[in-house]
Formats: structure tokens, C-alpha cells, sequence
């Protein structure tokens, strides 16, 4: 290895340390969300009224395609926020949506979904890429098929991240029903968080907190890793191999 290689490597390195420690910090607040609310993740779901976890896959498309239409559209209207504001904004809502009940809280979930589209859309910017380009809306909507705050094992992230999904040809929709199963699961998760009987609201503030964060982070951790690959010349897969080492290192 030259000295010049050696240089890129270290850089490389470099890169994906900062990397790592965004992905290690993605699930933290997660986990004290659940210690709050008593209970595992994937006992969430439990809590929720069989109609509405029947209902939870088809609601999550809806609110994902809304999300898509009005974070497109507002972009030449709003501009991107700092993630400190985002992360405001959608705990407020979280708060009114546990205010009251599962009703409020399934009303504030398209809401919240195009918030963090639109700041995941941001983040793309920060990275240099043109979130306006039909390419880089599907890779922020690929965002959401990571595991979510609560999951507490960075595996499916990981899987996530090195997941070869041809975007060629593929439309938003079919992205969207792609997404939906797995975001189903996470905001089926959020929901039932939000219906805890006399905390609903500080709970839902504090799970929009997690989500918010936890999404944030995840889009840097995506987009990182694309301009890396782009401006170090190395595969996506590698990339993520070495950041897997990265975060068991930490």
C-alpha cells in the first residue's frame, strides 16, 4: 500500500468511526422510551386493538405516499430545518397525538411521517445530493426500512444498509409497498406507546423524540455512506462491513 493509499484508508476510517458513533446513538433514546413505558418492543404491538394492527400496514402506505406528495411539494416553500427543530416539532405532536388516545395519535401519524421525510430529504442535501433528483426521493424513503428506535439490535440496520435494492425502474409506489411492512411494525410500536393510559401525552412526546432522532441520525448514516462510496471509489458493501466493525469497536 502506498503512502497515498494509506492516506485514503485513514480517511476512510475516519469517516466511519463518525459513522458508527451516529449509528450507535440512533437506538439510545429508544431504549430509555421503553424503560419509561415499562415493557419489551415486541410486545408493543399487543397493546393495540386487533382492528387497528389489521388496518396498521394499509395506514402506514397511506401515510407514507401522503408524506412523499407534501414533502416534495413543500420544498419550494419550506426551507430544510436544523434536525434540533424537526426533533421539536414532531415531539410537540406527539404530545397532542397521545393527548388523546389512539384516535388523536393514528390523526398525527401522516403528519409526523412527512416531517421526518422532509428532514430526511434535508440530511440528503447536507450530503450534496439533489433531494428533488427521482433517485435520491427513493433512497430517502429507504431510510424508513431501517428497524426503528425501539428495536434495540443494530442487525436489521445493518441489513438495511447493505441491502442492494435496484432503484432502477423501480416507481415510488413500488418503494412504498416495499417500506410498509417494516415501517408498519415500527409505528404500530410508536402507536401503542402513545396509548399508555395517563401518560399518553408525555409518552408520545418522548417517542416522536426517539423517532425523530433516531431517523435523523439513520439518513446521515445512509447518505454518509453513498458519498463515501462515491468519492472513495470503495463498494457499499465494504463500507458497511467496516462500519459494522466500527460500531462493535465502540
Amino acid at each position: 500500500m502506498t503512502g497515498t493509499d494509506l492516506v485514503a484508508q485513514l480517511d476512510v476510517d475516519q469517516e466511519l468511526g463518525a459513522l458508527a458513533r451516529r449509528h450507535k446513538r440512533a437506538g439510545g433514546v429508544g431504549l430509555q422510551v421503553l424503560n419509561f413505558v415499562g415493557g419489551q418492543a415486541e410486545n408493543l404491538l399487543e397493546r393495540l386493538p386487533d382492528k387497528v394492527k389489521e388496518r396498521l400496514e394499509d395506514a402506514t402506505a397511506r401515510a407514507l405516499a401522503i408524506a412523499m406528495r407534501a414533502a416534495s411539494q413543500s420544498r419550494g416553500m419550506v426551507p430544510d430545518q436544523k434536525g434540533w427543530l424537526n426533533t421539536a416539532l414532531t415531539t410537540g405532536m406527539g404530545a397532542m397525538g397521545g393527548a388523546g388516545g389512539l384516535p388523536t395519535a393514528l390523526a398525527e401519524l401522516p403528519v409526523t411521517t412527512t416531517v421526518l421525510l422532509r428532514a430526511i430529504q434535508g440530511i440528503s442535501a447536507e450530503y450534496g445530493f439533489d433531494p428533488d433528483d427521482p433517485e435520491i426521493q427513493k433512497e430517502c424513503l429507504l431510510v424508513f426500512g431501517s428497524s426503528g428506535p425501539l428495536a434495540g439490535d443494530d442487525g436489521a440496520d445493518m441489513a438495511f444498509l447493505s441491502a442492494r435494492v435496484s432503484l432502477t425502474g423501480a416507481t415510488v409506489h413500488g418503494l412504498i409497498a416495499r417500506v410498509a411492512p417494516r415501517l408498519a411494525t415500527v409505528m404500530g410500536q410508536k402507536l401503542a406507546t402513545q396509548t399508555v393510559p395517563v401518560i399518553g401525552a408525555v409518552a408520545g412526546a418522548a417517542t416522536n423524540y426517539a423517532y425523530t432522532s433516531y431517523y435523523q441520525e439513520m439518513a446521515h448514516v445512509h447518505f454518509g455512506l453513498r458519498r463515501l462510496s462515491e468519492s472513495s471509489g470503495k463498494s457499499r458493501e465494504a463500507l458497511v462491513e467496516g462500519l459494522r466493525g466500527a460500531v462493535q469497536a465502540l
